[in-house]
């Protein structure tokens, strides 16, 4: 994704940065042990959480890691009380597959939110959940 996006508007945390508190990382694993996708969360507040990162291993597209770690994602942001959870994303068409993607699982265009600035390489999508 890194070379999708300028410099000044790349958003994704190195792995040390989602060692965070407030950050919770899941990984799916296959019955032999590989890897098959991660996925991210960040406490905003009490009511708002984001995805910080969303990975489908090469080997496992298009066979369901994806929409099996949003489902994981949704409940964990329900269980938590969250009201929303929101992301960022870009907007080259290299991203047009996760947009369809965040759509098909009801997210929608929103303003930026917390710490982010309009950006014309980034999308901002929130699910509400109340």
């Amino acid at each position: 994704m890194a070379e999708h996006s300028p410099p000044e508007s790349k958003h994704a945390l190195a792995v040390e940065h989602l060692r965070q508190p407030e950050i919770t990382f899941w990984s799916l694993w296959s019955d032999e042990g590989e890897l098959m996708g991660c996925c991210g969360m960040k406490a905003l507040d009490e009511q708002h959480g984001e995805i910080k990162s969303m990975k489908t291993a090469p080997d496992f597209l298009r066979q369901g890691v994806a929409s099996a770690l949003m489902t994981h994602l949704v409940e964990e942001a329900r269980r938590r009380g969250y009201r929303r959870i929101s992301l960022e994303t870009g907007t080259p068409a290299y991203f047009l597959a996760a947009h369809h993607f965040y759509q098909r699982h009801g997210f929608e265009d929103c303003e930026p939110f917390a710490n982010y600035q309009p950006d014309p390489f980034s999308r901002f999508m929130t699910l509400p959940l109340a």
